[in-house]
């Protein structure tokens, strides 16, 4: 049988023809790859560009304040913990802090409790929680369900420096007035609260921040009652 010279010369065609569409898958194969590697360096880039600036990204509340004679407006400049307060800062935020926290008045509780919170570290703030919680025999909320209100009047505010320099730490004396419901004459006792306290980057939290611009923190506190109180009998 003999072979016809068109047909060999066809299939010979033919066969180049597959090597080519397997080459060209082949080369199709590599290309998809390339651009897939590409693909998943570019988001391994974008991703780890993200992580980067994501700590610059945050909000930061300012005061814009006009002037009531000029109308002229500015931006108020936003404190950033670090600066030095003079001491009538310090004295200021320490009596109001004494005077907010030692005081109950069950119209105001709520209020003075959140607000106490604003200037504790979390670690005196769980102290805190302990203390009002109604579970505690303790809690003013049940030593004082009867209506007793209770008054702190700050009298003075000393400064120590501590031996390694470190000025962080006050006493505190107030003056605590009881007086039991539906009457008016006041009990007495006089308290000394040693504060260890400093200033840290005011709180974003507006709420936070309302009651404490400045980031006056108190690290822990001890309150004592003072020996001529405990000499008279005076009330806690």
């Amino acid at each position: 049988m003999s072979r016809d010279p068109a047909m060999d010369v066809y299939f010979a065609e033919a066969a180049t023809w597959d090597r080519d569409r397997e080459a060209m898958g082949r080369q199709s194969a590599r290309i998809a790859w390339w651009v897939a590697g590409g693909a998943s360096a570019c988001t391994l880039a974008l991703a780890t560009a993200l992580l980067v600036l994501m700590p610059l990204k945050r909000v930061e509340p300012f005061v814009v304040r006009v002037n009531g004679a000029t109308g002229a407006v500015d931006v108020v400049p936003v404190y950033v913990g670090t600066e030095k307060f003079p001491q009538a800062i310090r004295r200021y935020f320490l009596t109001h802090y004494v005077s907010v926290c030692e005081r109950f008045n069950f119209s105001t509780a709520e209020s003075d409790y959140t607000e106490c919170g604003a200037f504790q570290t979390p670690a005196e703030n769980q102290r805190w929680y302990a203390q009002w919680a109604k579970t505690n025999p303790a809690s003013p909320l049940n030593l004082y369900r009867d209506g007793t209100t209770i008054a702190a009047h700050v009298t003075a505010v000393s400064f120590f420096t501590r031996a390694d320099g470190m000025k962080d730490i006050a006493q505190v004396r107030y003056v605590r007035e009881r007086r039991a419901a539906g009457t008016a004459a006041a009990t007495r006792s006089y308290w000394i609260a040693t504060i260890r306290y400093a200033f840290t980057k005011p709180s974003t939290i507006p709420e936070v921040r309302r009651w404490n611009p400045l980031g006056f923190k108190v690290l822990d506190v001890e309150n004592e009652r003072e020996a001529i109180s405990a000499a008279a009998g005076g009330a806690p």
